[in-house]
């Protein structure tokens, strides 16, 4: 069975995370959950279209989907050819040589031959030895390991006296070992993202891979092979250019480096702090950073150097630049549009186009602003509401008919109403009093302003002074009054009110 094709936003993060932040295959495949032949067979199918980075900005999914995977070629795949594994064995020795360049170049030369992930477990059903455990080497700039301690600090309540734990977030750059360290109050999405951002202020750049443990604010599923990273965590990660590579579950040697840190941060710094009181997380974060910077000053054993100084020769020149603004907290939230075109958020509702009705959409949603995505296009943005069960609808998002509708207000009734004549104005107003909320008398009136267009306004005024005469007040009878020719009908006349009144359905109601 074939496997599932991602999403188009999901095929631009893995175009995304090769061409500028210059990640390998393998970490491509660990920050987004999927495996190496996949991420490889994307890059293949975007080298052979002449994808480039960045996209034009007017290219669309629909037009990237149709480059990427244009209908399949008639290839016979009766026979496929074998590589010569021996050599393939011999070449890997070499160095800066990888299964995937050796894939790449056998697909040159035998197009019909095997995909990267058969090529792969054929080559090591082959080889039939085990993977070593590697030594983790440390490239300036490429890996920061973010953690939470697992020793919590207090704050106490001024007020009631009670002691608050709080949470302490290490942060550890793997080449320098240059150390961040704040408290915050949880280890909730939000307090996870913010400390994120902080800790990439306080670096003054952003690494080209931030490895994480497994916590559930930031990794979705904690899984060995295909660990799936949260929304919101993937999208600050794409502001600051970094890509997100969880460690593997029970496998705290891909993050020695922070537990390192975590235990250093432990013994010089929260061991200092434990006979002193806090009454506030602000007071707290200032000791904290008074300590962290002796602690990042302090000569290491092993260096002969301190970290600042490993910081400034290696990691602080080949950190990425910061963005313009530090990113801004946002949640995503699936949403299904109503019948009514608008999204429920937080229980206000906010329109999309009507024609987006019952599709699935997507909203990212910060303390000012709601933007609601469709199949990766930005569709709708509004300020953000706090007024519960209320709508914000945009006129644009609306259909014509109940844009028309909309436009109609107290106001322009009246100003209307008085533009036919003295009589219609005094029937509208009479109906918009009548009614327990005027708003349910706008139909009637519109209606009535409406028959203007067929019988005039001098008619209509006068069918409007009939009506007031005979003390109805809805659009049938005026209506019907104009039907039956009766507004010129002397004031003593004898009326039949079964034809006007109100209440009365009519003989066309039943045929």
């Amino acid at each position: 069975m074939p496997a599932e094709r991602l999403s188009m936003r999901q095929i631009r993060e893995v175009l995304r995370l090769r061409f500028a932040s210059e990640l390998p295959q393998r970490g491509i495949a660990k920050s987004l959950g999927l495996s190496q032949g996949a991420v490889s067979g994307y890059l293949s199918r975007a080298r052979a279209a002449g994808v480039s980075w960045p996209l034009p900005a007017d290219l669309d999914d629909e037009q990237l989907e149709s480059l990427l995977f244009p209908p399949p070629p008639a290839i016979a795949a009766d026979q496929r050819p074998t590589p010569d594994w021996a050599w393939v064995h011999r070449e890997l020795r070499r160095p800066n040589v990888t299964l995937a360049l050796l894939w790449e170049e056998y697909r040159a030369g035998a197009p019909d031959g095997f995909g990267y992930s058969w090529f792969c477990d054929l080559y090591r059903g082959w080889a039939g030895r085990l993977k070593p455990t590697m030594r983790q080497t440390h490239v300036a700039g490429e890996k920061l390991f973010v953690d939470f301690a697992g020793r919590t600090g207090e704050v106490v309540d001024g007020r009631t006296g009670e002691i608050i734990p709080v949470q302490i977030f290490v942060a550890v750059l793997g080449a320098s070992s240059f150390t961040y360290v704040e408290a915050v109050w949880s280890q909730k999405l939000p307090d996870w993202i913010a400390a994120h951002v902080r800790a990439f202020a306080f670096f003054g750049g952003a690494p080209r891979q931030t490895v994480s443990d497994n916590l559930k604010a930031g990794i979705t599923r904690a899984c060995f092979h295909e660990p799936m990273v949260n929304r919101t965590y993937a999208d600050m990660a794409r502001h600051y250019g970094t890509a997100i590579v969880p460690a593997r579950p029970y496998k705290p040697r891909d993050k020695a480096k922070v537990e390192v840190g975590v235990q250093v941060v432990g013994r010089w710094i929260l061991a200092r702090l434990r006979h002193r009181r806090f009454f506030s997380l602000a007071e707290l974060n200032a000791a904290i950073r008074l300590l962290l910077d002796e602690l990042n000053d302090r000569r290491m054993r092993g260096w002969g150097t301190s970290r600042r100084a490993l910081f400034k020769q290696l990691d602080q020149v080949a950190l990425g630049s910061l963005p313009p603004l530090p990113y801004e907290y946002a949640e995503w939230k699936r949403c299904r549009v109503g019948l009514d075109y608008h999204v429920e958020i937080a229980k206000h509702y906010y329109s999309v186009p009507h024609q987006l009705l019952r599709q699935e959409v997507e909203a990212r949603i910060t303390a000012a602003t709601v933007e609601i995505f469709h199949r990766g296009k930005r569709v709708a943005s509004h300020r953000r509401s706090l007024s519960p069960h209320r709508p914000t609808t945009v006129p644009e998002h609306m259909p014509s008919a109940h844009r028309r509708y909309r436009d109609w207000t107290h106001e322009r009734i009246r100003r209307e109403a008085q533009a036919v004549g003295p009589d219609t104005a005094v029937l509208v107003d009479v109906i918009l009093r009548s009614r327990p909320h005027p708003e349910q008398g706008f139909r009637s009136c519109v209606g009535i302003l409406r028959l203007v267009k067929r019988y005039g306004a001098e008619r209509v005024d006068a069918a409007c002074a009939r009506a007031l005469v005979l003390g109805t007040r809805s659009y049938a009878s005026v209506a019907a009054i104009l039907k039956n020719c009766r507004e010129r009908a002397p004031a003593g006349a004898a009326e039949p009110p079964l034809l006007i009144h109100e209440n009365i359905r009519g003989p066309g109601y039943y045929h």
